[in-house]
């Protein structure tokens, strides 16, 4: 979940020392646990409550897919994908054709077709407007 590195982790021991004091830091530390299992423990209730009133078609729920960004990706981009994956490459392979490759007819090279590279237009630029 989070992903703390030596440098913060020694941070965080430094305040909790000059904070709380030595004396109290170990205490303070097994409270911490404490409520972190607790809070797990809740989590974990929730979750299987969650599963059991939902029914067996609803076994394999995770509380991730709830979120609605996981959601929309696992229901809905899944099936959708290939068709973009394909549209891209199409996009891709004309967009070459454009940009001045030549492409091979079945007939042989004597059956190229050239290519005309369109001309780009340019935006009228209006003083007055701005």
């Amino acid at each position: 979940m989070f992903d703390i590195g030596t440098p913060e982790l020694l941070l965080l021991i430094v305040l909790a020392v000059i904070l709380f004091g030595p004396e109290r830091l170990p205490d303070l530390a097994r409270r911490v646990a404490r409520m972190i299992s607790y809070v797990r423990r809740m989590a974990d209730s929730a979750q299987r409550q969650l599963k059991d009133e939902l029914g067996p078609e609803f076994s394999n729920l995770e509380v991730r897919d709830l979120n609605p960004k996981t959601f929309v990706q696992k229901h809905l981009l899944n099936d959708v994908e290939p068709i973009v994956a394909d549209v891209k490459k199409d996009v891709l392979e004309a967009s070459e054709s454009i940009n001045g490759a030549k492409p091979v007819s079945p007939g042989g090279p004597q059956d190229v077709v050239e290519t005309a590279t369109p001309a780009r237009a340019t935006t009228p630029f209006d003083s007055d407007a701005t």
